[in-house]
């Protein structure tokens, strides 16, 4: 299949390195780099958010009285 790509530069040079390295063709490093990004392994390990207790906080339900707490009543 014939087809226009535009590369990131990043990319380019990738293609470039491999094509110098195994003397080969840039259509040829193109399909061996997007092959290894195919069956490269990803991981299976679910994320998980990290939190910490900060205890009881400020009541962030009335903005203006989280803001007296947090400045001062010198700021009304």
């Amino acid at each position: 299949m014939r087809t226009t790509l535009t590369l990131a530069d990043d990319v380019a040079a990738a293609v470039e390195k491999l094509r110098r390295e195994r003397s080969i063709g840039i259509s040829e490093a193109v399909n061996d780099l997007v092959r290894a990004g195919l069956v490269q392994e990803r991981s299976t390990a679910p994320f998980v958010q990290r939190t910490h207790n900060f205890g009881d906080g400020i009541d962030y339900s009335n903005v203006a009285d989280a803001i007296e707490t947090l400045d001062g009543a010198a700021t009304r």
